[in-house]
């Protein structure tokens, strides 16, 4: 079964999570550090990392939300960023962000659909979605798109979510994740489903050896799993 933020909703997921993030996006930035004890700026950093160590200049951030990875990703010299995503709130914070630290000239900010990017095949060097693929309505076209548009010799970058396999650090991470941060995230955000939403998807997501299947299956080559904090 699809998991979607409101199971009973007549709405498609991705009409939910387009209205979702619009509702939290006031609130996303500062959520993000507080329930992720910063650690997601880290992970960031990683991609990044990875992206200038291939040696990638014009880069697409999918799922790019308020543009937290597209920002880290200017870090790379004469880097490029088109950001897209879904959900217009998401989009406006971003903007404010980018014009804040002057950046507009290294970041483009559009409203798209992660599953029909409006891009011609192979026109960036590189891909990259943080914590965006667990929210496509249909994995495999987001998956094929995002492959669709990379130059031959062009990399995708993935930071997703993952269950922890180490056990005593599992069971902190489940309690936190299913017990404290549906709870925190609802009184701060004030929106009932967002944080309930987290932990069920990352459940159900496709992750490691599976995910790797899926990947290959629509097309991408030479794949490689990188588990990162404890998992």
């Amino acid at each position: 079964m699809q998991v979607k933020p409101v199971q009973d909703s007549e709405l498609s997921k991705k009409q939910q999570v387009e209205q979702m993030f619009d509702h939290i996006s006031p609130r996303y930035d500062f959520l993000n550090r507080l329930l992720s004890f910063g650690i997601d700026r880290n992970w960031r950093k990683k991609v990044r990392k990875a992206v200038a160590a291939k040696g990638h200049r014009h880069i697409l951030d999918v799922a790019t939300g308020t543009a937290d990875l597209a920002v880290e990703l200017c870090k790379i010299p004469a880097s490029q960023t088109v950001g897209v995503d879904i959900s217009a709130g998401m989009l406006s914070v971003g903007e404010q962000k980018i014009r804040g630290l002057n950046l507009h000239n290294r970041i483009v900010l559009q409203q798209a659909d992660s599953e029909k990017l409006p891009f011609p095949d192979g026109n960036f060097d590189a891909v990259t979605v943080a914590f965006g693929v667990r929210n496509f309505e249909n994995l495999q076209n987001g998956i094929t798109e995002m492959l669709r548009v990379i130059k031959p010799g062009g990399h995708l970058f993935v930071l997703e979510f993952s269950k922890p396999k180490n056990r005593f650090f599992s069971a902190l991470y489940w309690f936190y994740f299913k017990a404290i941060l549906p709870r925190l995230g609802r009184l701060l955000s004030k929106n009932s489903s967002a944080y309930s939403y987290l932990p069920r998807s990352v459940d159900a997501f496709p992750e490691g050896e599976n995910f790797k299947r899926v990947l290959q299956d629509c097309g991408g080559l030479n794949v490689i799993i990188k588990p990162l904090t404890f998992g």
